[in-house]
């Protein structure tokens, strides 16, 4: 957002001064797709999803169309992709502690488990997923050619306790990793289209759920403009959980 550098290719090649200007915009007929829940392949704790599917009609009072929809790719391969390339990346940035007796005595269960997975990668695993990746981000950009965004659950549980390490199952599902209960939010990283988080109010215990707001490429403001739309139309940014009392 401050301009594009050649030193990050990558970088968005815009007027940086535009994210200093007022975010408010017309949204009427913009096309809103509903991911949901991967056509029930992601596990949800109960409550997740008819919350989010009430919040959806704060698109409608924007004045957008919301219709469900389910990218050409399957999810569990999306998965496997996004496993083997942050094995890959760990193995490599805390390879060196895990190399050393002393400090690998105190890396967590978890951290062992990923950065030996990634140790084990060959050559042809990291390309295959590397190709997945790619094949991933054209399945969204083939989305976006008639969505101007795509939405989604912000995670698959509502908060839970602290001194829980992390949710070992989800409506009866084993998760299998460590990190299989948050799913629901690897796909806008793993494609690298801009994503925002928004508020979708709250269950009934007083716990908070929201949405994720993917764009295309590089339309990092109409993100940034229509999640200001949402928090308008929605009101939850002014409500407080029962829980504050």
């Amino acid at each position: 957002q401050a301009g594009f550098d050649a030193r990050t290719p990558l970088s968005i090649d815009q007027d940086p001064t535009q994210f200093t200007r007022p975010l408010q915009r017309d949204f009427k007929g913009a096309r809103i797709g509903w991911l949901g829940d991967l056509n029930g392949y992601l596990p949800t704790e109960p409550g997740v999803m008819d919350l989010c599917g009430n919040a959806l009609r704060n698109f409608a009072t924007i004045g957008c169309t919301v219709e469900e929809v389910q990218p050409d790719f399957a999810p569990e391969r999306l998965w496997r992709t996004w496993l083997t390339l942050r094995g890959f990346l760990l193995a490599g940035i805390a390879g060196p502690l895990y190399a050393n007796e002393k400090t690998r005595a105190l890396l967590k269960p978890e951290a062992v488990w990923e950065i030996e997975s990634g140790l084990k990668l060959t050559g042809a695993d990291v390309w295959r997923a590397s190709a997945d990746r790619s094949a991933w981000y054209q399945a969204l950009n083939t989305l976006f050619q008639k969505f101007d965004f795509l939405v989604l659950p912000s995670a698959q549980v509502f908060p839970f306790d602290a001194t829980q390490d992390w949710p070992k199952s989800i409506a009866g599902q084993t998760m299998d990793t460590y990190h299989r209960w948050m799913e629901v939010a690897i796909g806008g990283t793993l494609a690298g289209v801009p994503t925002i988080a928004v508020p979708a109010g709250f269950s009934p215990a007083g716990l908070p759920m929201g949405l994720q707001i993917l764009g295309p490429t590089q339309q990092d403001l109409a993100v940034l403009q229509m999640a200001c739309a949402w928090e308008q139309a929605s009101g939850y940014t002014q409500r407080r959980s029962p829980l504050l009392g």
